[in-house]
Parts: C-alpha cells; structure tokens; sequence
C-alpha cells in the first residue's frame, strides 16, 4: 500500500512538473502582476513553436513598462523564429524612447536581422564616437610629402542603418579627401600653417552620403612633414635621362669601332691586292719582253722615270737624320 501510494506521488508529481513546463503559471502570474495581458493558452501555445515565453514575457514587461505600444506578443514572436535577438532589439527600443529618438519596432527589427548591434547603434546616437584614421601621406604641389592623421566624430544615422556602409567606408572617403586637399594646396607650408583647412574641404564634399553613420567633424590630430618627393622625382628623371646619354654614347662609340674595323678591313685588302698587282708587274714584262712587245731602250727608260719618281718623293718627304751621341 505504501508502495502503491509512493508511485502516485511520483506520478502526480511528473505530470505536476510537466504541465508546469509547458503551462507556466508562475510565469503567467508575473504578467499579470507587472500589467501585461496574456493567456495561458498562449503561454502553452509558444511551448508548442518552441518558442521560449520566459523570454517574451520579460521583453513584453521591459517594453510595456517603457510604454511601449508598438511591442506585441506577435512580433516578438515572429521576430524570434526569424533568428533575432528580441532582448537586444527591445533594449534598443527603450533607449531609443528615452532619448527622444525614433525608432519603430519593424526598424529595430529590420536592422537587428540586418547583421547589426541595434542597441550598440542607439547608443551611438545618443554618444558620438571617435575614429582615428591611419596615416594619409599625400604630396603637395612644391613636392614636399605630408602625412596627416584625423579624428572622426561620427553619430549613427538609425535611418541608413540597413543598407548603408560602414566604418571603412568613412575611413576611406575621410582618406581620399585629406589626399585631395593636401594635393590642391600650393605648398605644404599653406597646409601647416592652416590645418583646418583640410577639416573644411573634407567635410564639404558630404563623405557621410549613403553611409550608416552621419560626420559631425573631422579634426586633423597630426601633420608630420615626410620626404621631398618632387627633388626625388628629379633625381630619378637626371638618372634616367644619364642612363640614356650613356646607352646611346656607347652605341655611337661601338659604330665608330665598328666602322674603323671596316676600313683598316678594307685597307688591308687594298695592299693585298696592290702587293698581288705589283707581283704581276715582272710576268707581264717578262712576257712583253719575250714577244716583243718591249725593248731594252724602254726597260731604262721606266727605270729612270721610276728613279726620278722616287727622288721627289724623297725630297718631298725628307726623313730626319737621328744625331750621333
């Protein structure tokens, strides 16, 4: 008997905690304490969509406590079972209310799903925060290299959460712009002298279109004068163009070279040919002589005129004498 009335306790008990679990009374209890209207048969109901109601129960009473009207059961619901995070997207909300910013639930929701920290971005709306920019070298025009660094204060602009870019966005365009005014500037001791005059040209361009944040200033933290780019360039440009006088140099210097190889080539050939034609001079008079073409009388004679030939040009080009010691 005993036994029998152990097991009925334990029974009663299983199903006590059972239908505890899918029917939270206590929980249905702290609604209607904390002023939220709901049922238990919707608090069965999410055990069954596998949809946790201690959850929405909290946010519903965080939301309605808020005064909240746009929170509903359902929407919390739906917006669960699509993968968001309903804490998050009502504390944003709250916030949101209590600094006067409008924000509508399917908007919280829509930037929640989007990938974002909703309640981090509410927040940024309310604390603008601070970006510091890496080092941007640009050149001025006198060719003197600057390398600046700014600041950024920017505010999240909830309107163009979904769909708008993001911080290395801003980064870039606030990069860009800072390369673009310090170009424009006519020497770099304009720009050293008036450094916010890069904070105005940059802010006037409008880099904040189409972004997730909005630009409330741009100050330059940092100008450190880097190289001479324009003495460099000219360095590099002398070099070259010396480069180039040398490589045509030594190829008008290798024609030379090549052309006095042709000619001393030729001259060589031409006392070749001259030493063979005057070893032709004996076979021809010898064969004169044999026919008769030639006498003695005229064999003299050429000797004398060669003689006389020889003689001028000895007294033409008369040789030193080397002195005795």
């Amino acid at each position: 008997m005993e036994i029998f009335t152990i097991v009925i306790i334990a029974l009663a008990l299983v199903v006590l905690v059972i239908f505890l679990y899918y029917v939270p009374f206590l929980l249905w209890v702290s609604a209607q304490v904390s002023g939220v209207r709901i049922s238990l048969v919707q608090l069965f109901l999410m055990r069954i969509r596998k949809v946790p109601p201690h959850k929405i129960v909290d946010c519903m009473i965080e939301a309605h406590k808020a005064g909240l009207k746009d929170v509903t059961r359902d929407g919390l619901e739906a917006h669960y079972l699509a993968g968001g995070h309903i804490e998050r997207v009502v504390h944003a909300l709250v916030s949101a209310n209590k600094a006067k910013i409008a924000l509508p639930f399917e908007d919280a929701t829509a930037i929640d799903l989007a990938g974002r920290d909703v309640f981090e971005a509410v927040q940024m709306s309310v604390n603008p925060c601070v970006i510091d920019t890496p080092p941007v070298a640009a050149v001025a025009k006198d060719g003197i290299q600057l390398i600046a660094k700014a600041r950024v204060t920017v505010r999240a602009n909830i309107a163009h959460l979904v769909g708008g870019a993001g911080e290395d966005t801003i980064l870039a365009r606030v990069g860009e712009g800072i390369v673009s005014s310090i170009g424009s500037a006519a020497s770099h001791k304009d720009v050293l002298e008036n450094p916010d005059s890069i904070s105005k040209l940059v802010l006037a361009k409008g880099l904040d279109a189409g972004t997730a944040f909005q630009i409330l200033s741009i100050d330059i933290a940092d100008i450190d004068v880097g190289k001479n780019i324009g003495a460099q360039l000219q360095m590099d440009q002398s070099n070259a163009d010396k480069n180039i006088a040398q490589a045509k140099a030594e190829e008008r210097r290798a024609m030379a070279v090549a052309l006095e190889q042709e000619m001393k080539a030729k001259e060589q050939e031409m006392r070749a040919y001259v030493v063979q034609s005057e070893a032709e001079v004996p076979k021809a008079m010898a064969e004169a002589f044999r026919n008769g073409n030639l006498g003695i009388m005229d064999y003299y004679r050429m000797k004398n005129i060669e003689a006389d030939t020889n003689m001028r040009e000895a007294i033409a080009n008369p040789q030193p004498k080397s002195g005795k010691k």
